[in-house]
């Protein structure tokens, strides 16, 4: 062990200059600064480099990088999600993290039989004893700057891939117990009991649905699907609106773990025959989460789908929506109107609720008395009264608009346009002097016209009381850890609508693929919008029978531009790939 301690070294400043003077050398600092710094350094104590982060003269960067050429050492640097490739999981994961957190360092790599250690402070001579008595192996210290390093720690040891692998040994050992009980038939593990209560809370299983939640949580999913199969059960999460395979339970655990989710939601276990839906709430890494799960029977069993709802991962900001200046102004300009309706339309898992519960935060005021129809409420909004519509009880959304107009309400939000019912109030509440919100299922702006007159509402009642519809999409964003420069050819140029000349001078995008995206080239998403203000024109062509294509030439040739157009502005902004914007928003007929 001696021979570790005196092979793993303390690196040795460069002894020809001194740290102020190489960063006046390379410019980083001005004479006067280093002054500056000195003074306040004789004066609190400290070394150079904490002085100068103190009075914000030099960044963590700058001084990380410029202290790495200071001590002759190698400069580590993380991504944003500190899942750099150059980072051993394996070998990182042997250092404990109470030592990581204490001394600020990880292991990041073996390197000719050293064991790579970066290090916020590598003059620290009890860490570097520490980490090789730990270790049992001679290291090789390197710096990163302390934030980057304390986001590593939360990577390397809460990563989602730590869930993952749990679950993996989980199973593992469910399947070894079942290969040892020779006596266990197929018939006995889909025995339709083996999904009781008890087998439902024993502990295997209360594990393995806690790290199902904990790595979705973590890898940034929208739901989780258990869906059944013959003999097996498939379990995949969407990130980013794509599916995802995650680790599935061991065959005698399958039917336990959907009665798990269904009692930790308060749905009938018994019953497998009929839909049902539930919610539950849980903690994660210190975060709350609204779980909304349904169940439907298939003909091997219950498909379970969780819809996991982080209130702390959307910030419902208008300003932050992703709105170009231009809309973002319009949409302001027509929530500030008195009365009238604005409709958000697009699929489901499009973004329209984030939209209009940031329009409603907007909004928000203690003079406006605002209500909201939903089915569900998906997201608590203090100062707003929220209404859930219960079908059990005949409590649907005409009914509930009925009761809120009797209620002298200001703004009403419709959580959804369902029937010509609901629709006839909401027109009834805008024409007297109320603003309404709601959604809509339609694929672009102009056909919720064709829509809502398909639903036999009147031509006038809908010029009178229309005032905008919003359609939108979400797009996968390009990882921007793994993003580079890719030619397009000429055929995906025409279906974006983008002219040679203009392609020429712009650079596309893709994502190659790496540890922080999964592989996939995508991280986040973003959304797309195609506005259109029914002004008095628009109001005109409504009544004048005008067809759905007229009216979308109409508001193209007053500058709305459609989702593609909206599509291919990300694009050029280096945001998003042409591929993803052509199988997201290529619906525009016009």
């Amino acid at each position: 062990m001696d021979s570790l301690q005196t092979t793993s070294k303390v690196p040795k400043a460069q002894a020809t200059l001194l740290f102020g003077e190489l960063l006046v050398s390379k410019g980083l600092l001005s004479r006067d600064n280093l002054h500056k710094a000195l003074e306040k350094q004789r004066e609190q104590g400290g070394r150079l480099g904490e002085v100068l982060l103190k009075l914000k003269i030099l960044d963590e960067k700058e001084l990380t990088a410029a202290l790495a050429e200071h001590f002759s050492m190698e400069y580590i640097t993380f991504d944003e999600n500190a899942k750099a490739d150059k980072i051993d999981m394996e070998i990182a994961r042997k250092l404990p993290e109470s030592i990581a957190r204490r001394f600020c360092l990880v292991a990041v790599a073996e390197e000719d039989n050293n064991v790579v250690i970066a290090m916020a402070d590598p003059l620290n001579v009890v860490a570097v004893d520490t980490v090789t008595l730990k270790l049992k192996r001679t290291i090789k210290p390197a710096i990163s700057s302390p934030s980057e390093i304390r986001r590593a720690i939360e990577s390397i040891y809460h990563g989602s891939d730590v869930e993952e692998q749990q679950l993996r040994n989980l199973v593992e050992i469910e399947v070894g117990d079942e290969t040892r009980q020779d006596d266990v038939t197929m018939e006995d593990i889909v025995e339709p009991d083996s999904g009781g209560e008890d087998a439902a809370n024993k502990a295997p299983v209360i594990r393995f649905v806690d790290l199902l939640m904990s790595q979705a949580v973590k890898c940034r999913a929208s739901d989780i699907h258990i869906e059944p199969q013959e003999k097996s059960t498939v379990v995949r999460m969407r990130v980013d609106g794509v599916l995802r395979d995650m680790v599935p339970p061991a065959r005698r655990m399958q039917a336990a773990v959907t009665a798990r989710i269904k009692i930790v939601a308060r749905m009938d276990i018994a019953e497998r025959r009929l839909p049902q839906d539930g919610r539950f709430k849980m903690k994660i890494s210190g975060k709350a989460i609204d779980v909304r799960v349904s169940t439907i029977p298939t003909i091997y069993g219950e498909k379970v789908v969780m819809r996991i709802l982080d209130a702390s991962a959307i910030k419902h900001d208008l300003d932050q929506l992703g709105l170009e200046p231009k809309y973002l102004s319009e949409f302001k300009d027509k929530l500030a109107e008195p009365h009238g309706i604005i409709i958000v339309t697009g699929p489901t898992g499009s973004g329209k609720s984030t939209t209009l519960y940031s329009a409603l935060t907007h909004l928000k005021d203690p003079t406006k008395n605002i209500t909201t129809v939903e089915d569900p409420v998906e997201y608590r909004l203090a100062g707003i009264n929220q209404i859930q519509v219960k079908q059990e009880i005949d409590l649907d959304f005409a009914r509930c608009l009925r009761a809120i107009l009797r209620q002298d309400p200001d703004i009403v939000l419709i959580g959804e346009i369902r029937d010509k019912e609901t629709v006839e109030i909401a027109i009834k509440a805008s024409l007297t002097g109320h603003l309404v919100l709601s959604t809509f299922h339609t694929n672009d702006a102009p056909s919720a016209i064709s829509r809502l007159l398909y639903m036999g509402i009147e031509r006038y009642l809908l010029a009178s009381a229309l005032n905008l519809i919003i359609a939108q999409r979400l797009v996968r964003r390009i990882c921007v850890h793994c993003k580079e420069p890719v030619t397009l050819n000429e055929e995906v140029i025409g279906r974006l609508g983008i002219d040679n000349e203009r392609a020429k001078e712009s650079t596309f995008y893709r994502g190659r693929g790496c540890q922080a995206c999964g592989g996939s080239g995508y991280l986040g998403r973003l959304p797309i919008f195609e506005f259109l203000v029914v002004d008095n024109d628009i109001s005109k062509r409504i009544i004048a029978c005008e067809t759905e294509s007229q009216i979308r030439e109409a508001a193209r040739n007053k500058g709305y531009g459609g989702l593609l157009e909206s599509g291919v502005g990300k694009v050029l902004e280096g945001l998003t790939t042409a591929e993803e914007v052509i199988r997201t928003a290529f619906t525009d007929k016009g």
